[in-house]
């Protein structure tokens, strides 16, 4: 096991946010990096103490890498944000990742240049070793799983895609361009790279149904898993959800005069498709109808050979 200590606001949703992630062993609350010793809550709201409330985060570094952890981390927090997150403002609400082995602290530093591309203005994250961390009162500890109604600066939706988190984008690197022109055939990259649409019905995976593991052709980052494909005779192939929910970027698309919504991929940004509400009920409503031509199959049993052995539980329905 290793550990980490995150502050990103009040401690009572990050730490229900941080321990919802596959790979989190543990967690506990409490007040780091101050200059006063074992603080109480109400100092540390009202005595400037300069103690952040913080999360203690034991986890599994064989699942769950640290750049993953913290990827997931920036997820839930504003990162520019200072001293402030949600209605709280503070000091003691400031974002911080604070580390006990140096070991971590290039991986620290690589996740805030990654995090830093998305931003225009600086990151406002205190970096520091771990000076000290003082244990929260317990009726702080799992606060919302005692108190499921009480105040959460974290929006519901992250909790989910937390829970459901399970590909880490920097195994799957996006390719430098000149490789996608020479590895893609043209209509892949007329597809990927150019937003086109190939023609309905006359591609790869509009009528395929075998089980295994759909990619993004880019990257090799996984999207879709033959569980939830299904036949909607729209003539692409269609899915009721992504294989994990972090995987894809919906964005706004007005082009052709229409309002849709853009399906592209994470790693890659690649264009696959369009995600319309028109999907079966039972599935969740959803269907995300993707080019087969953004698309690369990995059968069933092929997968742990190709390095997918991780998500053979969900292609199996296992998970």
């Amino acid at each position: 096991m290793a550990t980490i200590y995150l502050a990103g606001g009040c401690f009572w949703g990050m730490e229900k946010y941080i321990a919802s992630i596959h790979g989190v062993t543990s967690t506990s609350v409490g007040y780091a990096n101050g200059h006063t010793e074992a603080p109480t809550y109400e100092e540390v709201c009202h005595n400037n103490t300069g103690h952040a409330e913080t999360v203690e985060v034991v986890y599994n570094p064989a699942v769950l890498p640290l750049a993953f952890l913290l990827s997931l981390y920036f997820d839930a927090i504003d990162p520019t944000s200072v001293n402030r997150q949600g209605g709280d403002q503070g000091t003691q609400y400031r974002t911080g990742i604070y580390y006990t082995d140096e070991k971590d602290l290039p991986v620290i530093r690589q996740a805030m240049t990654s995090e830093q591309k998305k931003h225009e203005q600086p990151l406002a994250v205190e970096i520091a070793p771990l000076a000290h961390f003082y244990r929260a009162e317990e009726y702080h500890q799992k606060y919302l799983d005692h108190h499921p109604s009480g105040y959460c600066h974290i929006a519901p939706d992250r909790f989910t895609k937390a829970a459901a988190a399970v590909v880490n984008p920097a195994d799957y690197p996006p390719p430098p361009p000149a490789d996608l022109h020479s590895r893609l055939t043209p209509m892949q990259y007329d597809v990927t790279q150019r937003n086109a649409t190939e023609p309905p019905f006359r591609n790869e995976f509009n009528q395929q149904f075998e089980a295994g593991l759909y990619v993004d052709v880019t990257t090799g980052e996984p999207l879709f898993t033959s569980q939830d494909k299904f036949y909607s005779a729209c003539g692409w192939p269609s899915f009721s959800r992504p294989v994990d929910p972090n995987v894809v970027v919906e964005k706004t698309d007005t082009s052709y005069d229409m309002l849709r919504t853009e399906v592209r991929s994470r790693s890659g940004n690649a264009h696959l498709g369009h995600v319309f509400q028109d999907g079966p009920a039972m599935q969740g409503g959803r269907r995300y109808c993707i080019n087969s031509a953004a698309l690369r199959f990995i059968p069933l049993a092929e997968m742990e050979a190709a390095g997918y052995g991780y998500l053979i539980p969900l292609v199996k329905g296992e998970a």
